[in-house]
């Protein structure tokens, strides 16, 4: 049991942790984030965040530990998935480079909204309905066969999106925002169902969404040099929702009195951290030069 001594603490580190992020995107919006800059502040944040996973058992548990990690490596896939989207748009858009920082400012911020919104209703939904991981269960699943086959309709109905705003006179700035979020609120309808997958503890759903979002301003600007190497990613995050989704649906059939296999969080953290590992891996692979997705650069 988490007291509220410790709340307070994690909370207000993590918010000043943000507020730093978030002045520093302040001074610096008018000016290009450089590869090395995105690449040093990333591996600072994804350093506190395996930090703090690593310390967490000591005032709370080994197996809250390990619920931590295999939220936060879930939701930070998310994340990665959610900023190659915001790559695409921000492109199709031609935002300028010096404007993309205060774009994906306040969209992170939205992002920060949506999800303060959405984690304590989905707490208070499985509180008061067991019931619910049925239907979390059956959604995760759901959006698990929509990404892997619905790819390019998604990219359409972006664009049918665009070419309507444009039509009705707003700015580019405008239209990005909108467009980040939309997508925002869809990812957040994905990860907060499937985080409850893992665990019930509101304290490592709350710190692991909020390190899955530390730093989306520099990874944005560290991913778009790889958006065209990780071309298997949606495939991993399909089959991780759907495998989550399963899981979901075992535990509420077995809290129903029906013996069936409950998964383990320890399986569910190797099965997340295999996934992924396989996914970069043959995602890398098959982008290498000769290799099956490879693009000629002439």
């Amino acid at each position: 049991m988490i007291s509220t001594s410790e709340w307070v603490i994690t909370i207000a580190v993590l918010a000043a942790i943000i507020l730093f992020d978030l002045t520093l995107a302040i001074v610096r919006r008018n000016k290009a984030t450089s590869f090395g800059e995105a690449a040093t502040w990333t591996g600072i944040y994804v350093g506190a965040a395996i930090a703090f996973g690593i310390f967490l058992p000591h005032w709370t548990s080994p197996e809250i530990g390990t619920q931590y990690f295999a939220g936060w490596l879930t939701e930070y896939a998310l994340s990665v998935d959610n900023i190659f989207v915001f790559i695409i748009l921000l492109a199709n858009l031609k935002v300028k480079k010096e404007s993309q920082q205060l774009v994906l400012l306040l969209g992170i911020l939205l992002t920060i909204a949506i999800r303060g919104i959405l984690i304590p209703v989905g707490a208070t939904l499985i509180s008061r309905f067991e019931d619910i991981f049925f239907i979390f269960g059956a959604f995760l699943i759901y959006t698990a066969y929509k990404l892997i086959n619905e790819e390019e309709e998604v990219d359409k109905d972006e664009g049918k999106l665009i070419a309507t705003l444009k039509k009705r006179g707003l700015s580019t700035f405008a239209i990005a925002l909108i467009a980040l979020g939309i997508t925002n609120l869809v990812f957040s309808l994905d990860s907060i169902p499937a985080i409850f997958g893992l665990t019930k503890s509101a304290y490592v759903v709350t710190t692991a969404n909020i390190f899955a979002l530390m730093g989306l301003r520099q990874l944005y600007f560290l991913l778009e040099g790889l958006l065209s190497r990780l071309v298997y990613l949606s495939r991993g995050l399909s089959f991780i929702l759907a495998f989550i989704g399963v899981k979901m649906i075992l535990e509420a059939t077995h809290a129903h009195g029906v013996h069936v296999p409950v998964v383990s969080i320890g399986v569910s953290l190797g099965v997340i951290i295999g996934t992924l590992f396989f996914t970069a891996l043959l995602s890398l692979q098959a982008t290498r030069p000769g290799g099956k997705h490879h693009k000629s650069e002439n």
